[in-house]
């Protein structure tokens, strides 16, 4: 869908009319109650659908509806540093600055965007898988015996959503972008993150002037519908196939750089840490190949012939082949990848005829290939975060 895009002389007028507004104290743009009174997630997550982790929740593979192919935004994940903020799309306001503009401006000097400034320009869908870095984190001790930090995840960190906004290419090039830019800094508008006693500020990630001209995008919409406040309303950054850190939520600036820009999120955190990684490790970007079964953790699947189902999922591209296991590895057979998945972006659903089944406890197996041949390992390697378990996971049935 395309909407009337403006000359970049008037996008830039328009920008100016509303700086007044965007600089207003943070308070006067958030309208989120006390934080003793406030929950750290504001969507329903019903035990049906979600483990509840407080400032996170996971979705149950179980409650999975094998006929969707994308997420709705009531299942999809949450993860929060701190709390979901409430922000008034009327006061909301985008701030833009940095020496990478083709006329440089300082923080306090940004140009000012409202929703209504990006909506005049060209409207773009973008399906995509979005999911945590560390989806997969609990493995790590259950599978491998190796104890980790952070949210204990087992595969429900993920979904795929088709993704309404403008490209932010679009964006940079209406503002005037400098021929020396070399990084983007995105940072949101949630309460600082505090760890340790260590008060790290706004949660925010650079990355590459070239991921931004090339597939970044600007949401506002998630499915067709408004995004959730959960889920970084009213406006989010999408950086397709790169860790969920990198697509900051409720985005309040961008920060367009002729150098390398850090923050702690690409230095301290979502990186490999540990006896065997380097102190200068660099920062996680594309996520790696995962699968999963669309079922309950210890499910009761029946003796006789049936069909069973899951998804497959790249941050570097489409899923090319899975082998699916239903012995505990044992024996191997191909998956049924579905054509329509095939077709479209995000994860790929397949599908397994079961034949007759032995009946007692065994564990399913689900091994993927992307098309630039990055194949689940069976043992993934070990950091201290628990970031990026990829292998096959064993995933536990009772046939009965």
């Amino acid at each position: 869908m395309t909407s009337y895009a403006p000359t970049r002389r008037g996008f830039l007028a328009s920008a100016a009319v509303v700086g007044g507004a965007a600089l207003l104290p943070v308070s006067a743009r958030h309208a989120a109650p006390a934080a003793a009174a406030a929950p750290a997630i504001l969507k329903p997550t019903p035990s049906a659908w979600f483990r509840d982790f407080g400032t996170n929740a996971e979705m149950l593979w179980g409650s999975v509806d094998p006929r969707a192919h994308l997420t709705p935004q009531s299942r999809l994940f949450v993860r929060n540093h701190t709390r979901t903020p409430q922000i008034s799309r009327s006061t909301y306001a985008l701030r833009v600055f940095g020496d990478g503009l083709a006329t440089a401006r300082s923080e306090a000097d940004a140009l000012t965007l409202s929703l209504a400034d990006l909506q005049r320009l060209p409207h773009h869908d973008l399906t995509a898988v979005i999911e945590c870095t560390g989806n997969g984190r609990s493995f790590f001790a259950s599978q491998q015996g190796q104890p980790v930090s952070g949210t204990a995840w087992t595969l429900g960190a993920v979904g795929t959503v088709r993704w309404n906004g403008v490209r932010l290419r679009d964006v940079l090039r209406a503002l005037g972008l400098s021929r020396d830019a070399v990084s983007v800094q995105a940072t949101g508008l949630d309460d600082p993150f505090v760890s340790g006693g260590t008060d790290y500020g706004r949660v925010r990630r650079p990355f590459p002037i070239a991921k931004a001209l090339d597939d970044a995008l600007l949401a506002w919409g998630m499915n067709g519908e408004d995004l959730l406040p959960d889920h970084g309303y009213p406006l989010r950054l999408v950086l397709p196939g790169w860790v969920g850190i990198a697509s900051i939520k409720w985005l309040g600036s961008l920060e367009v750089s002729r150098d390398e820009l850090t923050s702690p999120w690409n230095t301290t955190f979502y990186r490999m840490t540990g006896p065997q990684w380097p102190a200068d490790s660099p920062p996680l970007t594309v996520n790696p190949v995962r699968s999963a079964w669309e079922l309950p953790w210890g499910a009761v699947v029946a003796s006789r012939p049936g069909t069973l189902t899951g998804r497959s999922w790249s941050g570097a591209g489409r899923i090319a082949r899975v082998s699916v296991s239903l012995d505990g590895g044992d024996s191997w057979r191909p998956a049924i990848l579905d054509r329509r998945s095939r077709r479209d972006e995000g994860w790929t659903q397949w599908s397994v005829p079961t034949g007759r089944l032995r009946r007692g406890s065994r564990d399913l197996l689900a091994r993927a290939s992307d098309v630039h041949g990055r194949t689940q390992p069976l043992e993934a390697a070990f950091n201290t975060q628990g970031y990026f378990f990829d292998a096959v996971v064993r995933h536990p049935v009772t046939v009965v």
